[in-house]
């Protein structure tokens, strides 16, 4: 009955910012519920954040890096907010379990290097990241899953054909025949 009362407060008192938690619950792995809170808790315009380093830093999201003469002892991630950084753990969770999204991929490809809870956290520093563009410049999220992803593997083979062509390699192009099923 409390917490009724309470997530009633909460929505009447944002109701002016309904644009503003809008666009943040469009972030796949973000809600309507989680809108609210990080919006509670940062504010409507990050205003108190002048760039996504500062947040992700206040958060406690961003790789730790202590580093000397050239060797790493550390990459635990700083204390922060523990309600934000847990809310953006939770984003990240779902946001690496919708088919075809950006963090699904980035997930995927820093899974086996990192192991599971280092590449979590690092999808939920890039969706802090994210979260400050939304607030501060007023973005709108724009899904970059695989069609980015197909176009930068057709940019990177094309610039490195390019390559291979400066070095005095003979680079034959076409469509690599499909596997026979057998």
């Amino acid at each position: 009955m409390h917490i009724e009362q309470l997530e009633r407060e909460a929505l009447s008192l944002l109701q002016e910012h309904h644009e503003v938690v809008r666009r943040v619950s469009e972030v796949p792995g973000f809600g309507v519920d989680s809108a609210l809170q990080m919006i509670a808790e940062v504010g409507p315009k990050a205003a108190t954040f002048p760039t996504p380093k500062a947040l992700s830093s206040w958060v406690g999201v961003c790789p730790g890096n202590e580093e000397s003469a050239g060797e790493s002892h550390s990459t635990v991630s700083p204390n922060g907010n523990c309600h934000m950084r847990r809310l953006l753990n939770q984003a990240a969770q779902s946001a690496v379990k919708v088919k075809g999204s950006i963090f699904q991929l980035t997930f995927q490809r820093l899974l086996p290097r990192l192991g599971y809870l280092q590449a979590i956290l690092a999808v939920a520093h890039r969706l802090c990241r994210l979260l400050w563009l939304i607030l501060r410049h007023g973005v709108l999220y724009e899904e970059q899953g695989p069609a980015a992803s197909t176009k930068s593997k057709r940019m990177r083979t094309v610039r490195m054909i390019k390559d291979l062509r400066k070095l005095g390699y003979c680079v034959e192009g076409g469509q690599l025949p499909a596997a026979n099923p057998a």
